[in-house]
């Protein structure tokens, strides 16, 4: 489990980082990145960030590959929070 939010942190850090992908959206990703470095049970980690992400997942500044990482990111914790 904690290998997967590792991973999952690590996919985010990677879009944190792309100056293409505008400024609010990484902040949402920064906010959400810090969620999951909590001390809550993993659902509740997993949880927080999706509900945080998929607030920004719609927003017509987002270029079209960060797009579809969010999307890879939402489903990655989706599944963290079936197992």
């Amino acid at each position: 489990m904690d290998s997967k939010i590792k991973q999952i942190n690590e996919m985010i850090e990677h879009l944190i980082g792309d100056t293409t992908v505008p400024k609010n959206i990484r902040k949402v990703l920064t906010e959400a990145n810090g969620r999951l470095k909590g001390a809550e049970e993993p659902i509740v980690k997993a949880s927080a960030a999706i509900y945080l992400i998929e607030s920004i997942s719609d927003d017509i500044n987002m270029p079209a590959h960060a797009r579809t990482q969010i999307w890879g990111i939402i489903s990655a914790l989706e599944g963290l929070k079936n197992q």
